[in-house]
């Protein structure tokens, strides 16, 4: 299992509009084949950093999963959205594989 990280740069000033993009992937990620954990808007601290984060089996799934949500008609339209709205600076993607698994057992 991989877990990817999207962290986004946002123009602080468009943060609703960020709001609306993570509540489309809400419902079209998951429709897609990945198991979101969730869309993270800024609260304290930083204005401009917000976090996408979904569970993947592999990469070669993780392709699929971008094939389909590419098809989905939400998907596209989320897509277009962020690009005529210009609310994300800044998109860096990293997959991640956990390694402090199994959590709390005796050693």
């Amino acid at each position: 299992m991989l877990t990817c990280v999207i962290r986004y740069q946002i123009d602080p000033t468009k943060r609703a509009q960020f709001e609306r993009y993570a509540q489309n992937w809400g419902q079209a990620i998951p429709r897609n084949g990945a198991d979101l954990i969730g869309y993270y808007a800024p609260h304290e601290g930083s204005s401009t950093l917000a976090y996408g984060i979904y569970n993947i089996a592999s990469l070669a799934d993780y392709e699929e999963y971008r094939a389909r949500l590419a098809q989905d008609p939400l998907g596209r339209e989320n897509y277009e959205f962020a690009q005529s709205e210009k609310f994300i600076l800044r998109e860096d993607r990293t997959f991640l594989k956990l390694a402090s698994s199994p959590h709390g057992t005796a050693t």
